[in-house]
């Protein structure tokens, strides 16, 4: 377990890193989760194996310590994380980067462009979600305000979300939980679909086959983001398809070939 401070208070970002070849590639959870636990397996499958890998919790989040003067905004969680990465000298990184630690590494990568090589989106947060009844995801948690939530919503919301989400939501700050759910809901401005766009370097999105079709595909082909299904999972892909997973973020980590 390596780490770094990340804020003048002295708040640290911890993560497990597995040595391998540079460049490095870093993981990055969704709300509520854990990289650990979420991307073991897959920095260790055959297909991705070999490189130095930083599976890093997100400020607030699992192993991570979860300041209550932290705002957790997207932006916030971008620079915090862009000040982990520098302290670990990973330079230019590609990042594999699920839901909501999808949305914060395309901020990342528009504010710290330095540090990021490749993105690899899996089903991530591209949109803002407005906040409405209680539900599962960013939304559902940002629908509570946070005395609401603080007060008793959290019990509801780790009912209504089952035991294998909350075993990991659980070691979030309820704080932190909150105000990054109200942030992802909020979304950024411009979009994060918008700066997806801009960005210069390669990126893919992976969602689930079964969803169908992604929203503005057409526009993200367009600009350059490879869009790839991947069959046999629904949103945690990594974990219901781990082989169709490898596959997909190895193809999406091949280099492009020179042009003759």
């Amino acid at each position: 377990m390596l780490s770094a401070v990340v804020t003048p208070e002295g708040d640290r970002i911890r993560w497990v890193e597995l040595p391998g070849a540079e460049p490095a590639r870093v993981y990055l959870h969704g709300l509520g989760s854990t990289s650990p636990a979420y991307f073991a397996a897959s920095a260790v499958h055959p297909l991705l194996a070999g490189r130095r890998s930083l599976l890093i919790d997100l400020l607030g989040h699992g192993h991570s310590d979860r300041p209550e003067d932290f705002s957790y905004t997207l932006e916030a969680h971008a620079d915090a994380l862009a000040a982990a990465l520098e302290q670990a000298g990973t330079g230019a990184a590609e990042l594999i980067a699920h839901s909501m630690g999808g949305a914060v590494a395309i901020v990342l990568a528009d504010r710290h462009p330095h540090l990021v090589s490749r993105l690899v989106l899996v089903d991530a947060n591209l949109d803002p979600a407005p906040p409405g009844p209680p539900a599962e995801g960013s939304s559902g948690l940002a629908g509570y305000t946070e005395q609401e939530f603080l007060a008793g919503g959290w019990a509801e919301v780790r009912d209504r979300v089952g035991a294998h989400w909350w075993s990991t939501m659980r070691l979030a700050g309820r704080v932190a939980l909150h105000r990054s759910a109200v942030h992802l809901a909020a979304g950024t401005t411009p979009t994060m679909r918008e700066l997806l766009l801009e960005l210069k370097i390669p990126r893919s999105f992976l969602f689930p086959a079964e969803d169908g079709r992604v929203p503005g595909t057409e526009a993200l082909e367009a600009a350059g983001v490879a869009v790839v299904a991947v069959p046999e999972s629904g949103h945690n892909i990594m974990l219901d398809n781990p082989d169709g997973f490898a596959r997909a973020v190895a193809d999406a980590l091949v280099p492009a070939q020179p042009k003759p």
